[in-house]
């Protein structure tokens, strides 16, 4: 898949599946590949294998490339797969190299997580996989302090296919946007479906689900009413899943994937609880909220 292919799939919702695991807490290979399969046959467009909804910095590297593995067989051809790839540099790009290796379609690298990152060599350290990368590369940027400048250094590299945009600063998303050359990178919201039609409205296009784990009929509703510019639609759908999105952001995100891993249980499909330092389980109020909506939306 080319650069420019692969930014048409980016166009689109790129689903994040979760990481399911086995009773002694080992990864559950043939769970997660249902799990790639289940999100596949919905018909998502972009998959997203190992991303921060499969618990990325939970997993050991041998894990990960699993995880891989997992992702392009149960997504059997029906969707490009996009390996995410990170830590330090040299290891990103030996992700990189096996995933291209396994048949992945592209690669998402996750915001590094030094905390003494200064904004412009974080630039610099996604451009260094878009260079060493055979596949195309989303960079994920969820930091502040970058500037349009930096924004426009990274969305002009010919191998970054697209720019996965998630924090707040719909200022900055805007201005960098209309600096950057329209047939470069992408400019997609990393923020979900809740965010989406904010994005959408400066000029971001597709964005990112964990939601499609459990019901993503509203993923792509959400897609399908913006794509039409048709707004009012996407604000009745966002209305509908803004309580499981405010759940997920208990305890500064802690309760982000146990959401929607016990959003999976409750719908019958065993994926195990969240590895630490994430929420294991919710508490018994939150379980019983989460179970009320999910009866709702039946």
């Amino acid at each position: 898949m080319t650069t420019f292919d692969f930014r048409q799939a980016l166009h689109g919702i790129s689903g994040v599946p979760v990481t399911a695991y086995e009773a002694g807490g080992e990864v559950d290979i043939g769970v997660t590949t249902e799990v790639y399969a289940r999100v596949a046959r919905a018909g998502i467009h972009n998959i997203v294998a190992a991303g921060n909804t499969g618990e990325f910095y939970a997993l050991t590297p041998d894990e990960i490339l699993s995880v891989y593995q997992a992702a392009i067989r149960g997504v059997d051809g029906k969707a490009p797969v996009t390996a995410a790839i990170g830590r330090s540099q040299r290891e990103a790009l030996a992700m990189a190299r096996r995933a291209r290796e396994m048949g992945a379609s592209a690669v998402m690298s996750h915001q590094p997580v030094d905390p003494f990152a200064a904004p412009q060599s974080q630039i610099d350290y996604f451009i260094g996989l878009a260079d060493g990368s055979e596949l195309p590369l989303v960079a994920y940027v969820r930091a502040d302090g970058f500037s349009v400048d930096d924004m426009v250094r990274l969305a002009s590299h010919p191998n970054v296919a697209g720019i996965k945009f998630a924090t707040t600063d719909i200022m900055l998303l805007s201005r960098a946007i209309a600096a950057s050359d329209p047939k470069g990178a992408l400019y997609v919201c990393g923020l979900a479906e809740s965010w989406a039609p904010a994005f959408s409205a400066v000029g971001a296009r597709g964005f990112t689900s964990g939601l499609v784990n459990v019901a993503p009929q509203f993923s792509l509703q959400v897609h399908e009413a913006l794509t039409s510019g048709d707004f009012s639609a996407a604000r009745k759908i966002v209305e509908k899943i803004e309580l499981f999105e405010r759940l997920r952001t208990r305890y500064r995100n802690g309760a982000n994937v146990t959401v929607v891993k016990e959003a999976m249980e409750i719908l019958g499909l065993r994926v195990g609880p969240v590895r630490a330092p994430g929420l294991a389980r919710l508490d018994e109020r939150d379980r019983a909220t989460l179970e009320e909506l999910l009866a709702s939306w039946r």
